[in-house]
């Protein structure tokens, strides 16, 4: 099980580097990007990932111009070379880590990109994020964060379109751990007490000086278990900005956020608010293989070389009945107002709203907003 990675001195375990340290069948390793041109017509989110327990590798290109949704998944079993992330006809070259990043997937069912990223800021750590049900941790992962540019072409049916470094812009991570992955496994013991939902937030954005990320989530009782809100600046330094009060917009007789009012505090104490808006949604439990997604599991084994495309209408019923139950990446503006300036940003805003949540007014898994 030996590969090229174990000629470095990167070691974290007695162990060959393709063997994870924890045998928990839910380790994995991937990376998750996306991009937008600022306009709200079209968003791309795609990523990779690495399921060494499962014996699995597999990557999606996810993209929404209009009211189309469609998904390339390509899925393979997993090899030793680390240093080569491929899967099938996509590939990710790190041509200057944590700073520039190639993206290719060669024409796959009609649909082919060759992106490239140069990041506007540092990376910068988040928080560990643990969860447990019960007595088990079912999430243990680790990520960097970074917003940046894009450069390159997206190709859909044969129609071409340039991606312009001046305007495309997104939020990229990389996370490794643990957390649900690939088929589903026995229930054993219903959890004591129940499941009764989760409220997530995150928001990467890049201003002119400036990028933040903040990511949020809370029980459904309103108690906040994970809580970082930080801003990075071109110089590298971390700024913590305390405890962000957030109300988010959503959409009456819906749970889909049409944008979110963030109030924080810098270094000196003075109140930074953030005006948020939506201007695409993109539900990544609808082809894009997260939580709930009925179509497409990240780490589940296709045999392989496995190769597929689905399209979805985003006014189908039964598509927007299944957008409420997932959590929702929109292209996302904001204005953050800093005593009397206020200055526009771009990026991320990725919200979900699962079940009860009392501080929201979510009393169970069916309430929407007035």
């Amino acid at each position: 099980m030996l590969g090229p990675l174990d000629e470095y001195p990167v070691h974290q375990a007695p162990l060959p580097i393709a063997w994870p340290n924890s045998s928990d069948r839910n380790f994995y390793d991937r990376s998750y990007f996306n991009a937008h041109d600022r306009t709200g017509d079209i968003f791309l989110i795609t990523g990779i990932g690495y399921y060494p327990n499962l014996g699995v590798k597999d990557a999606y290109v996810l993209v929404r111009r209009g009211d189309t949704q469609t998904a390339v998944h390509v899925s393979d079993s997993i090899d030793q070379d680390r240093l080569n992330q491929h899967c099938n006809g996509y590939r990710v070259e790190v041509i200057d880590p944590l700073q520039k990043v190639r993206i290719v997937m060669d024409e796959t069912e009609g649909m082919a990109v060759d992106l490239t990223w140069e990041g506007l800021f540092p990376v910068v750590q988040e928080q560990p994020h643990i969860m447990r049900q019960g007595n088990r941790v079912t999430l243990d992962a680790q990520r960097f964060a970074q917003l940046g540019s894009w450069a390159g072409h997206i190709v859909i049916d044969g129609e071409e379109i340039a991606v312009d470094p001046s305007v495309w812009i997104g939020s990229r991570d990389r996370s490794w751990g643990i957390r649900p992955i690939g088929e589903a496994e026995p229930a054993g013991r219903p959890a004591d007490p129940p499941f009764e939902g989760m409220w997530w937030l995150y928001v990467p954005m890049a201003f002119e000086d400036y990028a933040i990320v903040i990511i949020i989530q809370e029980a459904p009782d309103g108690f906040r278990s994970l809580n970082d809100c930080t801003r990075i600046w071109r110089d590298g330094r971390v700024e913590q900005l305390g405890w962000p009060r957030v109300k988010i917009h959503y959409r009456s007789g819906t749970r889909i956020p049409t944008g979110a009012t963030i109030e924080a505090t810098d270094a000196k104490g003075a109140t930074l608010r953030f005006d948020v808006e939506s201007k695409l949604p993109v539900p990544i439990h609808v082809g894009g293989g997260y939580g709930g997604d009925s179509d497409w599991i990240h780490g589940v084994w296709k045999g392989e070389k496995f190769a597929e495309r689905l399209t979805y209408d985003m006014n189908d019923p039964a598509i927007i009945g299944r957008s409420a139950f997932g959590v929702i990446d929109h292209v996302g503006r904001a204005v953050c107002h800093d005593g009397a300036s206020s200055v526009e940003g771009w990026g991320l805003f990725e919200h979900g709203a699962l079940g009860r949540h009392d501080p929201s007014g979510f009393a169970d898994w069916l309430t929407v907003a007035p």
